[in-house]
């Protein structure tokens, strides 16, 4: 017998079993870059990542890693399916959700649906999720341990619980959803705060149930009813409960006298007892709208309350403890994400507004030892009221942002933005570029990989482009089809039923534009960040979907009965099809391992009881990865220098971890403290330091660490602040002792010198860079101490010529090379880093033409190539050609062109080649590389494009080759190569 919904829960988990199984095959074997090598170490064994916390994540993902079966190198692949299973489910929900939408646009009753409509809206359903699955953002993130498949998953859930509300006819039935759906919401705050965007959405769901004949003023009574449900989640339930509590606790500590954790208790009893007392109370007096708001309160803190984890974690430090919470204090700092600042929002500065002066804030605490002790103050800069907006877009006075808005805007140094401007760069900028251009790359086709691509319409396929951009794996056009199906899908919902239009049409925006205005990008991000809009693309999707019902009205004027249904289900699923076959190259990551081995790369070949200093996110999350989760080096120290600058950091850095001794610091607690005098030390000539003289590094610490008068002056705060009073600083080795000792390589005695002479980078000293001078000078070269390229250029201090390349890193060592000053290149270990890059590095599917490796992993690539290039030239310089050769040889092999593309670090390789008589594959690479530029470039003419960093690199690879060519005599290659370049030389002006 015809049953639709048997038919409907069928066809939903077949669509279930599509998605899953396509995301199975692509998903990432291991740890990714950014926060996936974070997030998988801390759910791994429960520590503490970055803020606010992902708890409820890590909590679920902890039980996936059982699935390993104790095999270290398996944890982060289950991890990984976690995100797998959350993706299919999203699916699964977005098909049922389209259904229920479905019947109410096309007035379908379930129990009398015919056939035809059963075929309709199966089809449609079909063809609008299978188009999300293939999608862009959503599966880059349905393939890796982040949280924006398990934050998709509960917001298609939640969507598609109010829609099943709806139908719910039984009034108690139905209040038992609307409580589920709070508790859902509760447990999706632990994981991301997407989900709580759809709360206005739902209103309306609920206002249109609630009332047939719908009004705009319900409609606008509604949503501001619904928003203010939102903001008493986001900034009532999250930050507020924890900030009273926080409140209590310093009102019963420091004002009572009492003991730690008595403000918490009683917070907690008072507001329990007040919770059950409402909740008692609107039962007994018969008020269901009172009391249902109250059961979902207490829904939501039972799903929100995944967060005790993480005080409760952090009392145990773990070595991952992000900002330490482990107490009301820190944790209440921690969840409102306070060391990232803020932006403005309704009211604030232009970018040129000077900082008239600074006003002293809410007072910061720590705990102490018998109470909470006020740490520092946090200090609002106040900006010149004259350059202030209302709704202000180019608002960041950094630098490189300010140098962007004048790019941007075609302003010239000084020259005042105006309200217009502000508004322009909304419009191009933050809507066009941060939201519309990811909102194509989804439904019409992307340009590339490379950050700021473009998106690509129907002609693109047909265009004669370069083949950096033609063979680029992300190059995918989908000739529209997808945005084109949604469009007839719009106009349908709208003709056909305006309330689940207006319902659409709300989350789309709130999830689409209402989140630009709420996070105000500056000029500049680090990466593509297309995945914040995922919730946005969902909706599209639905009117993918719903636009195979506006095909099969078109057609039934031509065709009838069933094989209208299926005829438009079966041309409207060409769209999905071709976005499969488009994206699945750029999407499967089945056999990429280079994030992981770039971090074993990283520790392999250090000093046994290394520390090591990294830079930033990307630097560091792989590390903790591979040691936290595969127990690789684990008695290596990774310092992340960002870090390095808070007390709580320095803190986990004094304390054991595996294998690896606390650090040898002299500072204790009362130096480094946070709000103390050593956070800054600015440079300030004293009476006592003669001009220019280098200070001894060791005394310097010693006199801060005394608090010494001399060092220090009061601040307008009322605090006092470190001088440093010189910008040159030295440090004295015991040459004798070094010189007998395996500390230094035979080949780097010559540079061993008696007295380490650095010099500040900036006028003054941060805390990382203080406390890196207290390591130095109180280690005694006991425990090696190297840097990677972004902390070693980070830092406050010069210490590039007294480091040795031994890979991807340099060790500090008791030499002075001052080549480095003249040729820009570190003095290089050639035997440990021929060892360190020839026998102990992996490189696994780099030399697969099949792996997928976007631009963030290419960079990685090039840093390597980059590394190898200083070994070599290093190998050249001692005459050991052999060793170089071997070097060149090796690495065409491992990282061939084919499966990385030759980048500017080859164009070096090239003059290697030519210096080992290796003549061929230096002309192989010059024929590959210089086709390329060529090919930009007159792609760049033919679309009257400007002097970008792609012309300028083309032009550059040019230029070098031919000054090589000419050198070896190659002059057919030669002449045409600078005509080329002659050319486009003289189409920018020379």
């Amino acid at each position: 017998m015809f049953n639709y919904s048997k038919i409907n829960n069928y066809t939903g988990w077949i669509i279930f079993g599509i998605a899953t199984l396509v995301y199975w095959l692509t998903v990432e074997p291991t740890a990714s870059f950014w926060d996936c090598g974070e997030f998988i170490a801390t759910s791994y064994k429960l520590e503490v990542s970055h803020p606010p916390g992902a708890p409820f994540f890590m909590l679920i993902n902890r039980m996936f890693s059982f699935l390993a079966m104790g095999d270290p190198l398996r944890i982060a692949y289950w991890i990984n399916i976690s995100s797998v299973l959350c993706s299919g489910f999203t699916i699964l929900f977005l098909f049922w959700s389209l259904t229920m939408l479905g019947l109410k646009i096309l007035k379908v009753d379930r129990a009398k649906a015919s056939l035809e409509q059963t075929v309709l809206i199966m089809g449609g359903a079909a063809v609008g999720s299978l188009i999300y699955t293939f999608s862009d953002s959503f599966w880059f993130s349905a393939v890796e341990a982040e949280v924006y498949a398990m934050s998709s998953l509960f917001t298609a859930a939640v969507v598609w619980m109010m829609l099943k509300w709806e139908f719910i006819e039984d009034e108690s039935a139905s209040l038992r959803w609307l409580i589920m759906i709070a508790y859902v919401m509760g447990l999706s705050i632990g994981v991301h705060l997407l989900n709580l965007l759809t709360i206005p959405a739902l209103g309306l769901i609920y206002y249109f149930k609630k009332y047939e004949e719908a009004t705009i003023k319900g409609v606008f009574i509604t949503l501001a009813v619904s928003s203010v449900i939102l903001l008493f989640i986001n900034d009532i339930i999250i930050p507020g409960l924890p900030t009273w509590a926080g409140d209590f606790e310093l009102f019963f500590v420091n004002t009572l006298s009492l003991p730690f954790g008595s403000g918490i208790v009683s917070f907690i009893v008072a507001f329990l007892g007040a919770l059950i007392y409402g909740v008692y109370y609107s039962q007994k007096m018969q008020k269901p709208i009172l009391n249902t708001f109250l059961l979902g309160f207490v829904f939501i803190l039972i799903g929100y309350s995944s967060f005790s984890i993480i005080p409760i974690r952090s009392n145990y430090n773990p070595p991952i403890d992000e900002n330490d919470p482990n107490n009301i204090v820190s944790f209440v700092s921690y969840l409102k994400r306070e060391q990232y600042g803020t932006r403005p929002l309704g009211y604030g500065q232009y970018f040129d507004a000077e900082v008239v002066g600074t006003e002293v804030g809410a007072p910061v605490y720590v705990k102490g030892k018998d109470k909470y002790e006020i740490a520092d103050h946090k200090i609002e800069y106040q900006f010149d009221d004259k350059r202030k907006t209302l709704f202000p877009r180019i608002w960041s006075n950094s630098p490189r942002h300010v140098q962007e808005y004048q790019n941007m805007l075609g302003l010239r140094p000084g020259e005042q933005p105006t309200f217009s401007d502000n508004l322009s760069f909304f419009f191009s900028h933050q809507i066009g570029t941060m939201f519309m251009r990811y909102f194509m790359w989804n439904f019409s086709g992307r340009e590339s990989d490379i950050q700021g691509a473009s998106w690509v319409g129907i002609t693109d396929a047909f265009k004669d482009l370069p083949s950096t951009i033609k063979d680029n794996k992300a190059h995918n056009v989908y000739f529209m089809l997808p945005l084109i199906l949604g469009l007839f899908g719009v106009f349908f919902n709208f003709n056909k039923d305006p309330k689940t239009f207006f319902f659409l049409l709300i989350l789309f925006l709130i999830t689409g534009l209402a989140l630009v205005m709420f996070l105000n990008s500056p000029p500049i991000e680090p990466r593509e960040r297309d995945y914040i809009y995922v919730g946005a693309f969902y909706v599209f999707a639905m009117w993918c979907g719903i636009g195979v019902f506006a095909i099969a009205e078109l057609l039934g004027k031509f065709t009838k009965g069933v094989a209208t249904p299926a005829l438009a289900t079966a041309l409207c699923l060409v769209a999905p099809a071709i976005m499969a076959q488009q994206n699945w190259d750029d999407h499967d990551r089945s056999n990429r391992y280079f994030s992981v081995d770039s971090a074993r790369n990283f520790l392999a070949g250090l000093a046994p009881n290394a520390i090591i200093f990294t830079g930033g996110d990307n630097d560091t999350f792989p590390l903790w990865y591979v040691q936290e989760v595969e127990n690789f080096r684990t008695d290596v120290r990774v310092i992340v220098l960002s870090y390095f600058n808070t007390d709580w950091y320095i803190d986990q850095m004094k304390r054991k971890a595996y294998e690896s001794e606390e650090l040898p610091f002299t500072f204790e607690k009362e130096h480094y403290r946070q709000g103390g005098p050593n956070d800054y030390a600015v440079y300030q000539e004293l009476p006592s330091v003669k001009k220019g003289a280098a200070i001894n590094a060791k005394q310097y610490i010693s006199l801060l660490r005394k608090g010494s008068n001399q060092l220090q002056f009061p601040t307008r705060s009322g605090g006092v602040m470190s001088v440093v009073p010189s910008k040159s600083m030295y440090f004295d080795v015991d040459t004798s002792e070094v010189l007998n000792s395996n500390l230094v390589p035979d080949k780097l005695k010559p540079y061993v010198t008696d007295k380490l002479v650095w010099s500040l980078k900036g006028n003054g000293l941060e805390k990382n860079t203080i406390m890196l001078i207290d390591l130095i000078t109180n280690n005694n070269w006991e425990r090696p101490i190297y840097f990677n390229n972004t902390s070693l250029s980070s830092i406050g201090i010069d210490l590039s010529h007294h480091v040795a390349q031994e890979g991807n890193v340099y060790r500090l060592l008791p030499i002075d090379f001052p080549g480095q000053q003249q040729s820009g290149e570190y003095l290089v270990d050639t035997e440990t880093m021929y060892d360190n890059v020839m026998n102990k590095f992996a490189y696994r599917s780099l030399d697969d033409p099949k792996v997928y490796y976007d631009e963030n992993y290419r960079n990685f690539v090039l840093n390597t190539r980059s590394n190898i290039n200083s070994l070599i030239l290093a190998l050249l310089e001692e005459g050991d050609d052999e060793r170089a050769k071997e070097v060149m040889n090796a690495t065409l092999e491992r990282i061939p062109d084919e499966a990385v593309p030759y980048d500017y670090t080859s164009m070096r390789m090239v003059r290697f080649l030519l210096a080992v008589n290796e003549k061929a594959k230096a002309m192989e690479i010059i024929k590959v590389m210089g086709d390329r530029a060529i090919e930009n470039l007159d792609y760049n003419e033919r679309i009257a494009g400007g002097l970008d960093r792609s012309t300028q690199m083309s032009m550059m690879v040019l230029g070098e080759f031919v000054r090589i060519l000419k050198t070896e005599k190659e002059d057919a290659l030669a002449v045409e190569m600078d005509e080329k370049l002659r050319h486009h030389y003289a189409r920018f002006g020379g």
